[in-house]
């Protein structure tokens, strides 16, 4: 199908969501649980265990899970336009007329939805049925393997941030270093997001900072306390 070239960029809400999720979670939960370890005043091996440890968790996590949710929304399209394919071969005359329907609620005319009922079955009977009718692009069927790879691949850039940082920092300054080095990439990764996405920065950038300072500072509080308590 040919694409007129407006810069929409409502196409590019799938594979955007994935890195996008992928990258804060990486963020996220390894900064969060390296400050709860260093709050606890763990060891810098125990720290770099740990951090590696959430990271390679993190990531084949992130797949499986895109993986089992996108594989599922394929098997439910496949099993559509398998269905709109039998539909097509032995309903012809009802798929001509539920066509027109569906042109008749968008405002033509009756003869002029027939009409492009017709030239448009002529043409690729199934991929309008597809798309009219269910919604659903041809070109742009989910893809589980892709989405687990992307996935996978954002999580662990995003979780490297905070890893770095806590092997590159002293001891007495890895909780500082952590959290600022974590703040600053996902203010990053909001605007990235953002500017991938054709919308203002500012509220994506609030969004991610804010839940990623609460869930940091949630898991320093806990590490601390349990610490003085095992202590």
């Amino acid at each position: 199908m040919v694409r007129h070239s407006e810069g929409h960029f409502s196409h590019r809400a799938g594979w955007l969501r994935a890195m996008v999720l992928g990258a804060n979670d990486g963020i996220i939960s390894t900064a969060a649980l390296l400050l709860g370890m260093a709050a606890a005043d763990s060891e810098r091996s125990v720290l770099l265990t740990v951090g590696m440890a959430a990271l390679v968790a993190g990531a084949v996590s992130m797949a499986l899970g895109e993986y089992v949710s996108v594989a599922s929304q394929r098997d439910s399209e496949q099993s559509d336009i398998a269905k709109e394919r039998w539909e097509l071969a032995n309903l012809a005359d009802h798929e001509l007329d539920e066509l027109t329907a569906i042109y008749r609620a968008k405002g033509l005319s009756a003869d002029l939805a027939r009409e492009v009922a017709q030239e448009l079955t002529a043409y690729d009977a199934l991929g309008t049925h597809l798309r009219d009718e269910l919604g659903i692009e041809q070109d742009q069927l989910a893809r589980p393997v892709q989405a687990a790879a992307s996935s996978a691949a954002a999580f662990a850039i995003g979780a490297a941030v905070p890893l770095v940082a806590a092997t590159l920092a002293s001891i007495g300054s890895r909780i500082a270093v952590i959290l600022t080095t974590s703040l600053i990439a996902l203010v990053v990764l909001g605007f990235t997001g953002a500017r991938a996405g054709g919308a203002p920065a500012v509220r994506p950038i609030a969004r991610v900072v804010l839940g990623g300072a609460a869930a940091m500072g949630i898991t320093m509080l806990v590490g601390k306390l349990f610490g003085a308590a095992v202590a």
